[in-house]
């Protein structure tokens, strides 16, 4: 957020100021705690006005909308695998939150695995074990990589990268053999296959494994959505091509469009406008208009649709979706970023002022 400031020459006097309070402080000016840049870069407002939380209540901390799957992750930080194991087989069918409590318990077993191997040696052939190992694997190889460019990461961190990646194929193949009807190990093929560089006619093979299975597989349409964007194996057109023919499928990927549009704005901003993004948003905000903010997903809904109503200049109804959203910044786009809570606020100021000062469209008659 600060360094993006210096490429605005509108902003220098900010950057001065800012460079002036690190010195101030003895850190550099990337090392300013989110409140001091704050203070200095979000738009003047009095978000109370407008039904919206004040500033100093916006938090990006996700609440525990899982109880279960939060003890039992504090029991594995204790070394205890068993209710971790027993959690795994209950979410058998249930593939969106088998998906989520796979994917936490891989990413704390690819930091310590040592109950993993307990698991293994206490259970010895569990099927569940292979899926959540096989998940494991990619995320100790992100880890290995890390999350810096290209050019910032070392030849032995790619190496590491790719051979931890085939051992993850390969381990969920293995959990796919042993769980034929789950489409967990498939999705766990989907990510890694951005990571591998696999040909488009492989990565279909692997999605048509996933769908039919669970054809409104959540988190596996967001990984294909990834692979299919110019920055990894597609393009911004095959990226909105899918978002489309998935928002065709189900009201509940409705917001998928605006995402693509969201990852192209840098190539072709002009998406933003475009004819099927601008009917996406509006078939997602009439769905939204009783759903509160209660999940992450319904959040990252709204926060989709507010980016979009502010790239469209539709303002008032992006104060509507900040109002809805209260003082939850933990969802998406702004977790895209270093510090979302800072730009969940930069974002509701800008919608706010020019609000109040009578820009943009009114809202469409619904």
């Amino acid at each position: 957020m600060v360094l993006s400031l210096l490429f605005k020459p509108k902003e220098l006097i900010t950057v001065i100021r800012l460079m002036r309070e690190a010195k101030r402080l003895g850190v550099e000016i990337d090392e300013l705690p989110s409140d001091v840049v704050a203070a200095h870069v979000l738009p003047k407002t009095h978000p109370e006005r407008y039904g919206l939380v004040p500033d100093a209540e916006v938090t990006s901390t996700t609440p525990l909308e899982d109880l279960a799957l939060a003890a039992v992750k504090d029991d594995v930080r204790a070394g205890n695998w068993e209710n971790a194991a027993d959690l795994v087989a209950a979410t058998l069918g249930d593939w969106d939150r088998r998906q989520r409590v796979v994917w936490a318990l891989a990413d704390l077993a690819a930091k310590d695995d040592a109950w993993m191997s307990a698991w293994q040696t206490g259970r010895p052939g569990d099927p569940h074990w292979a899926v959540v190992h096989a998940m494991s694997l990619v995320s100790l190889a992100w880890d290995i990589r890390g999350s810096g460019t290209a050019s910032s990461t070392t030849r032995e961190q790619f190496e590491g990268f790719h051979r931890v990646l085939s051992e993850a194929r390969e381990a969920a193949a293995a959990a796919a053999t042993v769980l034929p009807a789950d489409p967990t190990p498939w999705n766990t093929m989907l990510t890694l296959a951005r990571g591998l560089q696999v040909s488009h006619e492989e990565f279909q093979a692997i999605w048509a494994e996933l769908v039919s299975r669970d054809p409104l597989h959540h988190n596996g349409h967001q990984q294909a959505l990834q692979y299919w964007c110019r920055k990894w194996h597609g393009s911004d057109e095959l990226a909105l091509e899918f978002a489309l023919e998935a928002a065709a499928k189900s009201p509940k990927f409705l917001a998928w469009p605006l995402h693509a549009a969201y990852e192209a704005q840098s190539t072709d901003p002009d998406m933003w406008k475009a004819p099927a993004v601008v009917a996406s948003l509006d078939a997602l905000l009439a769905r939204l208009d009783d759903q509160g903010a209660d999940t992450y997903s319904v959040r990252d809904d709204r926060g989709y649709a507010a980016f979009a109503l502010i790239q469209l200049h539709r303002f008032e109804e992006a104060v509507g979706q900040f109002r809805a959203l209260g003082a939850m910044a933990d969802a998406g786009p702004w977790d895209y970023y270093e510090d979302p809570r800072l730009s969940f606020l930069s974002l509701r100021g800008v919608a706010v002022k020019a609000m109040a000062r009578g820009k943009g469209a009114k809202a469409p008659a619904r």
